[in-house]
């Protein structure tokens, strides 16, 4: 009796165990680690118009120039000294597609009269001071970073005539001032020219802008998405004044790169980024940008998809507790880490490719890697039938359209009546983005994707 309940101990304990988990062996594909990373970028071209109005101009040029601005201090030489104030704020407007300047001016002078008669000096010296307005034309020139006015000096009117008293009877002096006036014009110009330059110098703007927004930015901390602008040119047009407006055209050409991990932060070089003029940019922007998916990031969201799943088949089941990604001869390589009433890694490849519908990387073509299909024949026929292979499949699909869209409201957030400083605004807008490939890496996923659009930029109040 007691042999006979020990035997049935014996069957029952090996029927258990032969029920229970069994350890799967499987050879690992070895990661094809032969290339580094390498992909092709496409350089994206972002248009911007500028338009500046030209009492805008006239602020910063008011600020600029202020008090005295012309002085003769020797007397001897001409027989007069004067000196040259700015008398009120400038007005600058728009005179048939020329800049036009017009110059308060507040004048004091000296004036000697006489002469010298048999070695004996009988002179005598007066002061004067009176109002006038200059009159400035110029042409609108964007060259070097800079727009500037090249202005010349058209007229010069005093609101009464310049002249002294003697005797009773008011002697006009225009031909002791006016010579002097010469003189004053070229340094009027001079420094009308000068304030202009520097009331709107971009380089320093343009490239602090651009110095900012080269830092990657994280675009989602879920994903630990980081968004990267990587400026290599600027294009500019010439200036056209029309209607009080100075337009031209600048045209940024980048690298636009999404990173999903942290990017490895470029020093930004200043001096490398150069300004050409040309005669014509284009009217849209094209931005292509490239969203790098290391495959250990990748492997970490699928992870999380196959988290709470289990696959059976009649009494048999599974779990997969990891997966791990990489590349191998043009392909994925998936490991699964699973538990269940099989234990161990088994392998599957695939092609990843982008699904537009539904806005998800998935792998093509996936299957068993062919040593682990051959074990799964021989110890676990039921994993290896295609119906478990489609459920694992599905939850292999990992979707990129949080980068993506939180990628696009950040560049929109940019195109919004955004404000980089008092009195400039920028507006645009974006076309719906567009996967255009993957390429595979050994390393990582890498996403293509092309957008297009419109932006703006325009100065007003600019102060």
């Amino acid at each position: 009796m007691k042999f006979t309940v020990l035997l049935v101990f014996i069957i029952a304990f090996i029927v258990v165990s032969c029920g229970s988990s069994k350890k799967i062996e499987t050879l690992k594909p070895v990661a094809d680690l032969a290339n580094p990373i390498m992909y092709d970028k496409e350089i994206s071209y972002l248009n911007i118009p500028v338009s500046i109005k030209l009492k805008d101009l006239a602020y910063q040029t008011n600020t600029i120039l202020k008090g005295l601005i012309y002085e003769d201090a020797i007397l001897e030489d001409d027989n007069l000294m004067i000196k040259v104030w700015k008398q009120a704020p400038i007005e600058i407007t728009d005179d048939k597609g020329k800049i036009k300047v017009v110059l308060p001016l507040k004048v004091w002078s000296k004036v000697r009269y006489g002469s010298n008669v048999f070695g004996m000096d009988l002179y005598d010296t007066r002061e004067l001071n009176f109002n006038g307005v200059a009159t400035l034309i110029g042409e609108a020139k964007f060259t070097n970073w800079q727009l500037s006015a090249k202005s010349n000096v058209q007229s010069v009117v005093w609101k009464e005539s310049p002249s002294i008293t003697i005797a009773g009877k008011s002697v006009p002096i225009t031909y002791l001032v006016n010579p002097a006036m010469n003189y004053f014009k070229s340094t009027i110009e001079q420094k009308i020219d000068a304030a202009i330059v520097k009331s709107l110098n971009f380089q320093d703007n343009v490239l602090d802008a651009l110095e900012e927004i080269t830092k990657p930015v994280c675009v989602n901390k879920s994903y630990d998405t980081w968004f990267k602008l990587k400026p290599i040119s600027i294009n500019a047009t010439e200036a056209i004044l029309k209607q009080d407006v100075v337009s031209m055209n600048l045209e940024l050409a980048c690298f636009l790169e999404t990173f999903i991990g942290k990017p490895f932060e470029d020093t930004f070089n200043r001096d490398e980024i150069q300004l050409k003029q040309v005669s014509k940019t284009k009217d849209q922007f094209l931005a292509s940008l490239i969203v790098v998916s290391p495959y250990l990031k990748a492997s970490e969201i699928i992870t999380k998809n196959f988290h709470g799943q289990e696959f059976t088949s009649g009494s048999k089941n599974i779990t997969v507790e990891k997966v791990n990604l990489w590349h191998k001869n043009g392909k994925v390589v998936i490991a699964l880490t699973m538990k269940g009433s099989l234990n161990g890694t088994i392998y599957l490849s695939g092609i990843p490719k982008y699904n537009i519908d539904e806005e998800l990387i998935y792998f093509d073509d996936l299957k068993y890697v062919l040593e682990t299909k051959s074990t799964l024949m021989k110890t676990a026929n039921w994993l290896a039938q295609g119906i478990i292979l489609k459920k694992i499949a599905t939850y292999t699909k990992y979707s990129i359209k949080p980068e993506l869209e939180v990628a696009k409201t950040q560049m929109e957030y940019y195109l919004k009546n955004y404000s980089p400083a008092k009195g400039i605004v920028i507006n645009g807008n974006l076309a719906p983005i567009v996967i255009k490939n993957i390429q595979l890496t050994d390393q990582a996923l890498v996403a293509t994707i092309s957008t297009t659009g419109k932006v703006a930029l325009k100065i007003d109040g600019l102060q």
